[in-house]
């Protein structure tokens, strides 16, 4: 979970055996289920290659995630001036409270291990790898165009309005902060059939070696004090936790049985010693600290991540059976189709709450850590579901158009991925500068930010052979 504070202080084979692999699904029990992905009115229970499992771990990564921003933020309201800020940092044990709710290493390897399964069914009906990764990619980002123009489009409004440029900045960077992994993740997309590959011929040694080099940047960046080596980790300490879910699937993670917990002891064994003696802090989110775990990540969240995944994994065969009865499957499904949407847009009702009872003196602001601030994150927590949920689905309502577009404007022959690779190369740039910068950098709009964002889904959109909404030619995402 990226905290309210860490990204902005970023400014400044042996030959194993091939997997089988999964049975191509027919298009009626699709596996195609990327963040974002919007399920049928009436989902299928029961799908080749569907893990229902992997469904409620994302549910619940989401939710988490949620949850803790909304923990995390604390809005104050002094002289006339909103303001907000991280209570990590001025609660004691509040650092410790980060263990439980940096739960984005499970939402990273249930996409490794979808987009493993997506690709493979799709490879096996013809599809160009590039063709898959394009609708892929904008079954991602339809959801993110939709928040993208409502954000700038508020701020123009507030400009307009003349509204203080500092709290507009502030504004714009609390909704903005969690695009963050957005940059990260088109990356891993892009880079799937090159990393699948890899994994079928090296397996676990591509983790292996990804997390070696995590460890050598760590070295330099903290060590070495080389702080701009840092940035190779956002791709090594993902890359690896998005790895993972190929070996979940194809069963090299969690056979023979014990090897889960295999994995989540020695783990557990190794963040210990990368933060007890140091130099890492306990805090998964990074909050304000000279050496943080996320902004970079670092060798101790890569640690972490793997105890995480470990338990998780080791509690499937419990789990999983509980799922099939086809009453929960609807409402797991209905929920898989809305995480997205409920990320993107969670932190909107922050802003409309605070923007509505603190000015107004309706909601109290007791000091930061008592227990009557303790009491009141219950209340708080609930009034922003509460306004979220229609939010939320009055969204998804509004988006379904464009899920009816057709993908490509006909490029073929070789030359077909340059602009797809180029639209993905700058909606990252853009999506990153935003979520560091925010959507009012200074009291203005973020036209670079934006801009690059506006291209770079332009070209996404328009490359590769034309093709229906779920893929027509084969590129389904």
């Amino acid at each position: 979970m990226a905290s309210l504070s860490s990204i902005r202080t970023t400014r400044t084979r042996r030959a194993a055996r091939p997997a089988p692999a999964p049975r191509a699904a027919p298009d009626a029990e699709r596996v195609d289920n990327a963040p974002g992905h919007r399920t049928p009115p009436h989902p299928p229970t029961r799908g080749p290659g569907r893990n229902h499992y992997a469904d409620l771990l994302r549910v619940c990564a989401i939710a988490a995630v949620v949850v803790g921003h909304w923990l995390l933020t604390d809005i104050t309201y002094h002289h006339g001036h909103l303001g907000g800020r991280n209570s990590v940092e001025y609660v004691g044990w509040g650092r410790w409270v980060t263990l439980a709710l940096q739960v984005l290493p499970v939402f990273f390897t249930v996409g490794g291990y979808v987009n493993a399964v997506s690709w493979t069914s799709h490879h096996a009906r013809g599809t160009p790898w590039h063709a898959w990764v394009g609708a892929r990619a904008m079954a991602l980002l339809w959801p993110v165009v939709v928040y993208v123009v409502v954000a700038a489009l508020g701020v123009t409004v507030a400009l307009v309005a003349g509204a203080p440029a500092r709290e507009l900045d502030r504004a714009g960077w609390f909704v903005a902060l969690h695009l963050w992994f957005l940059p990260v993740y088109l990356a891993l997309i892009l880079l799937t059939p090159l990393l699948l590959a890899a994994h079928r011929r090296w397996g676990l040694a591509v983790p292996a070696v990804m997390a070696a080099l995590a460890g050598a940047v760590d070295l330099a960046r903290v060590g070495g004090d080389v702080p701009v080596v840092g940035a190779a980790n956002y791709l090594l300490v993902w890359g690896a936790i998005h790895q993972w879910g190929f070996s979940w699937l194809d069963r090299r993670l969690t056979r023979p049985r014990w090897l889960p917990a295999a994995l989540a002891g020695v783990s557990a064994v190794l963040l210990t010693l990368l933060l007890w003696p140091g130099p890492f802090p306990v805090d998964m989110i990074g909050a304000g600290l000279r050496v943080n775990n996320t902004a970079p990540p670092s060798i101790a969240l890569l640690a972490f991540a793997a105890t995480q995944v470990g338990l998780l994994l080791t509690a499937e065969p419990r789990m999983a059976p509980r799922l099939e009865r086809p009453a929960r499957l609807r409402r797991l499904a209905r929920l898989n189709g809305a995480v997205l949407t409920v990320y993107l847009w969670h932190m909107v009702p922050v802003i409309l709450i605070a923007l509505t009872l603190y000015p107004t003196g309706v909601a109290p602001q007791p000091d930061i850590g008592s227990g009557p601030w303790v009491a009141l994150r219950v209340a708080w927590v609930a009034v922003l579901a509460i306004v979220l949920a229609p939010l939320a689905l009055g969204v998804m309502w509004a988006e379904r158009p464009l899920r009816k577009l057709p993908l490509g404007a006909g490029v073929a022959g070789r030359w077909a991925p340059v602009p797809l690779v180029a639209g993905i190369g700058a909606t990252a740039a853009g999506l990153a500068k935003i979520a560091v910068d925010g959507f009012a950098p200074g009291g203005r709009i973020a036209v670079l930010g934006l801009a690059l964002v506006a291209v770079g889904v332009s070209l996404t959109f328009l490359a590769g052979p034309r093709r229906g909404p779920e893929g027509g030619s084969g590129g389904g995402g």
